[in-house]
């Protein structure tokens, strides 16, 4: 599960708790399901243009956060780490919604849960 450290409300998606390249390097290794830093890179590469050791800083950032695995593969010069996704994309959304809604509680106690179920007991 991911702990919030902060969260940017004028944002969407992954953005609103990732910066826009760790969000860019996670979805690529979203598609790749599994891949070296290279891959990654030359995956971005169609898109935008980064360095090599930027890709490289995210992944590190991404695995720091508990939010991608690693392990070290041997290979043509040596150890190289294969990354890939702790869960699916859509369990790492489910888990930065739950953080934020336990925050919120946490936060505003019975004025929040009182809210969240006036607004989702609504019949629409």
């Amino acid at each position: 599960m991911v702990k919030l450290k902060r969260m940017r409300l004028d944002k969407k998606g992954m953005q609103t708790f990732l910066s826009p390249l760790e969000t860019d390097v996670l979805t690529a290794l979203y598609k790749l399901e599994k891949a070296r830093t290279r891959e990654i890179h030359r995956l971005l590469g169609q898109r935008r243009k980064v360095a090599l050791t930027s890709v490289a800083v995210m992944l590190d950032r991404l695995h720091q956060k508990g939010i991608v695995r690693r392990a070290i593969e041997d290979g043509r010069g040596g150890g190289h780490y294969i990354y890939s996704p702790r869960t699916s994309r859509h369990e790492f959304e489910e888990s930065i919604v739950d953080d934020a809604v336990n925050k919120l509680i946490n936060s505003f106690g019975p004025v929040a849960a009182n809210y969240f179920y006036k607004r989702f007991s609504k019949k629409e």
